[in-house]
């Protein structure tokens, strides 16, 4: 009798971990490589993602910065004229708003302005998400800020083998390239390769096939979205899923043959509705797909004004299970027919955690 082929062991690790694989592994094959932050060897270490580079690479590669972010990434560009690749990892988005100038008069703008004599090839790390009274300055997500400028590329990172590939990708790039992390996100635990390797940063991945509906959504949104196809699936519902990943360049051609396929489109954004991401898809689906479209095509995200930091004020703030469920139930009778089972599922899962602390399926400190 053959005898029966081991699986091979999968290496199990935190998304954070994944990143943290990324960047030590693209330091190593490339020396220009060098570290920025205020704070990369502080305690939290970016969540963990920049721990003990200090004691792995010569001191020169590790630069701490003072509270200036606008002079920190001014810096990081000169070094890039001069052949380094800087990485600048900021424990929030909003502190990237200082250094606004930087990042979309010289970052963006120095290959075209400079007739292709210059390239920026930086990385700016920034950490979204939200938490316990991060409140109205620290729960925002910019994305969309970022992505409207030419010049720069915005990637969103979701599952821990899929960052690795991303960052490593993003560190090679020679232009510009914004990482939005949900700090979520670094806690969500997958099977990552032990080994070099890149993941495109050109376009979405499609990650559940189905017939019913098409759903675009990224990050710590798509963990949602999953969650929901997993139980939709009972009601003979199939999702066909997209993590979109690349917010710039916002490649779409995936997603026009998909609806072209279901008729239907949910855009699930990070940050706000208004001006959203998601606006900018549903406007490109409706303008090539409108003859294939069978209902107006649904948005989701963020209310129109700021985050609140108590929670008592946070209930239907965040896209979640539940406003993805309200949504789809405007297309399927049979969610309707159902809402109070799904529901009831919903919040089994979820053991009715508060809205701030991570989901069950996430492990480690938030």
């Amino acid at each position: 009798m053959p005898k029966k082929k081991n699986k091979t062991k999968q290496r199990i690790i935190p998304g954070s971990e994944a990143i943290r694989e990324g960047l030590i592994e693209a330091a190593k094959k490339d020396r220009n490589v060098i570290f920025q932050a205020e704070g990369v060897s502080d305690p939290s270490s970016v969540y963990g993602t920049t721990k003990n580079l200090e004691k792995i690479f010569n001191k020169k590669r590790i630069i701490e910065m003072p509270l200036s972010e606008n002079a920190m990434t001014g810096v990081a560009i000169g070094a890039s004229f001069l052949g380094k690749r800087p990485i600048i990892s900021l424990h929030r988005v909003e502190f990237a708003l200082l250094a606004l100038e930087q990042i979309i008069n010289n970052a963006a703008k120095s290959h075209y302005t400079s007739m292709g004599q210059h390239s920026v090839p930086i990385v700016i790390r920034l950490i979204v998400g939200r938490g316990w009274g991060q409140g109205p300055e620290h729960s925002q997500s910019l994305e969309n800020l970022f992505s409207m400028i030419p010049g720069l590329k915005v990637i969103t990172p979701t599952f821990p083998a899929d960052a690795k590939g991303m960052i490593i990708s993003a560190i090679e790039d020679n232009n510009p390239v914004v990482v939005i992390e949900h700090r979520w996100c670094h806690y969500i635990k997958g099977h990552v390769p032990n080994k070099y390797y890149k993941s495109q940063i050109k376009e979405p991945i499609k990650i559940k096939n189905g017939k019913d509906v098409t759903i675009v959504a990224n990050s710590l949104n798509v963990i949602e979205c999953l969650f929901v196809a997993k139980i939709l699936k009972k009601y003979k519902i199939n999702i066909d899923l997209f993590d979109l990943r690349v917010c710039r360049p916002l490649e779409l051609g995936k997603i026009k043959k998909s609806v072209k396929k279901t008729g239907k489109l949910i855009t699930v954004d990070l940050g706000s509705k208004i001006l959203g991401i998601g606006s900018e898809i549903v406007s490109e689906i409706t303008s090539s797909c409108f003859n294939y479209l069978k209902k107006p095509p649904i948005r989701i995200g963020m209310p129109d004004y700021p985050t609140p930091s108590s929670r008592g004020y946070l209930k239907n703030h965040y896209p979640d299970k539940r406003k993805i469920i309200n949504e789809l139930s405007k297309l399927f009778p049979i969610i309707k027919k159902n809402y109070k089972s799904i529901m009831i599922e919903i919040d089994k899962e979820s053991k009715k955690l508060p809205i701030d602390v991570p989901d069950p399926s996430f492990k480690g400190p938030f």
